[in-house]
């Protein structure tokens, strides 16, 4: 029996797949709980052609992303703190403030894209990753400097 995955399921496929399964799990267990439902020759063109749809809004998709990456990637923020005694920050740098620093540049990305595995703490240049989707990541430049009293 054929049928078409509607979710992802351990050991048979991922959801859209056609896959061969036995008649007696497919009647019995895919079809009753809305795992999966017939494959006749017209769902799997439908199916087919909506996999090539979604295949071209993919790409066209990564290529903003990626060109989104690049224009990002040649960002630069200087971010002025107050520090103490041996150049210490009296707080710290996080994703927040690194987002509305790019915000004043115009350039708008959700503070919740920035990578930062613990606040910024000291003076300094860091590479920070911004997680764009779609495994696309760039990495903008954030310089710490001493604020001017």
């Amino acid at each position: 029996m054929r049928v078409i995955l509607r979710e992802n399921l351990d050991n048979l496929g991922k959801a859209g797949e056609v896959v061969t399964v036995r008649p007696g799990y497919g009647r019995n267990f895919l079809l009753p709980k809305g795992l999966a439902v017939p494959a006749t020759e017209k769902d799997e063109a439908r199916l087919q052609h909506e996999q090539r749809q979604i295949a071209s809004r993919l790409a066209k998709l990564a290529k903003q992303l990626a060109s989104e990456a690049d224009r990002l990637s040649q960002v630069s923020v200087s971010l002025a703190r107050a520090v103490g005694e041996e150049d210490k920050l009296y707080g710290s740098v996080t994703n927040r403030d690194i987002a509305e620093a790019l915000a004043e540049q115009g350039i708008t990305v959700d503070a919740k894209k920035i990578v930062l595995l613990e606040p910024i703490k000291t003076l300094g240049m860091t590479e920070v990753p911004v997680k764009l989707g779609h495994d696309v990541t760039a990495t903008i430049k954030v310089w710490v400097v001493k604020k001017e009293a």
